[in-house]
């Protein structure tokens, strides 16, 4: 996960470790350059948030596609409407954007997360 708010990248951690046990293993970055710097072309999937300082999603999500990742194992994250997500990245091969304070995008998420741990 990248995301600029440490607390956000915790409930996150939290969240995902408390549902998914010993089955996966989350990473958070708060700087953004910092998890570019980590990124493999073998990520099962990254959680990416739009704004952040020194590089914004849109900037991320490139970097990652120049570094093979496969985009459809992304997911942006926003405050921002999904309308508004969806205006900025359904172009662009991700596998969706969720509002991060939407409990049904929220729903959706966990069910999008629960298709990939099921493979």
């Amino acid at each position: 996960m990248i995301d600029d708010s440490q607390i956000q990248c915790a409930v996150w951690k939290r969240l995902l470790e408390g549902r998914y046990g010993d089955r996966i293993a989350v990473e958070t970055y708060s700087d953004p350059r910092e998890g570019v710097d980590a990124l493999d072309p073998g990520v099962h999937l990254l959680l990416l948030d739009w704004e952040m300082p020194w590089m914004d999603g849109k900037e991320v999500l490139g970097a990652a596609r120049d570094m093979g990742v496969n985009l459809k194992r992304v997911i942006i994250t926003s405050s921002h409407p999904a309308d508004r997500l969806h205006e900025e990245f359904d172009d662009t091969g991700c596998l969706a954007v969720i509002e991060k304070a939407e409990p049904e995008q929220q729903a959706a998420f966990m069910m999008i997360l629960d298709s990939i741990m099921r493979r």
